[in-house]
């Protein structure tokens, strides 16, 4: 190769680095506006708040089916309706939850664990969650119904 077509290959290959290296802003869909939740989720995410004492029972269901609702954490992409149920007498700054919940959780550690890890990953359930201040670490369950549904079950109180 001589030197005339030496500076020509270098000049395209500078040209081609200074191209892929320039600031190029791709411009994704953020969290701020009112309704970037729902339209990542797929339906409005309904919010409610209920005394954990109250829906224990099936809160403690959940949590017995968390090995199986990780699974489906992990393959659910969109779902028709989202309910996040705020159980604030469950909260740390409350005491935790009650006995039979608490027990619960500890039985099925292993499975909880699993399933909060899973929600991380799942952006469109990380996203809803995150999005009112619910850390992930406060998921105490999640139920799945067959009309592609969902309830999260959360030991904290609806942000302000």
């Amino acid at each position: 190769m001589n030197r005339g077509n030496a500076l020509v290959h270098l000049g395209f290959a500078t040209a081609l680095v200074a191209f892929v290296a320039s600031d190029i802003r791709v411009q994704a869909q953020g969290l701020d506006a009112p309704d970037a939740i729902e339209k990542i989720v797929g339906s409005d995410v309904h919010e409610e708040e209920q005394q954990a004492t109250a829906d224990s029972d099936r809160v403690i269901a959940a949590i017995e089916k968390s090995a199986e609702n990780t699974g489906t954490v992990r393959k659910v992409t969109n779902l028709d309706r989202l309910d996040i149920v705020f159980l604030p007498d469950a909260a740390a700054t409350e005491g935790g939850p009650p006995a039979a919940i608490d027990e619960k959780l500890a039985e099925y550690d292993d499975d909880v664990r699993a399933l909060r890890q899973e929600l991380r990953g799942n952006a469109m359930l990380f996203h809803a969650i995150d999005s009112r201040s619910i850390l992930v670490d406060d998921v105490l369950a999640i139920e799945f119904d067959d009309a592609k549904g969902a309830v999260i079950y959360a030991a904290a109180k609806p942000a302000e």
